[in-house]
């Protein structure tokens, strides 16, 4: 489930010194809205696999002698 939806046909790339980029909305936005979208960004460029966020299996099995 995601906070945000992806419109394709939305994109602009731009400086932060050009007029219309959007600096003034992220500043406007709480630390958690942009950890949130950066989180976001991050999992659509790498994706996301939940198998791989548990913790790594450590034990191992020692015959007794």
């Amino acid at each position: 489930m995601s906070l945000f939806e992806f419109d394709k046909h939305a994109v602009e790339i731009c400086s932060l010194g050009e007029e219309g980029n959007d600096l003034e909305f992220w500043l406007s936005r709480t630390p958690e809205e942009r950890i949130a979208a950066v989180e976001h960004l991050r999992r659509m460029m790498y994706g996301y696999d939940p198998a791989t966020t548990r913790m790594e299996r450590i034990l191992e099995i020692d015959d007794l002698k």
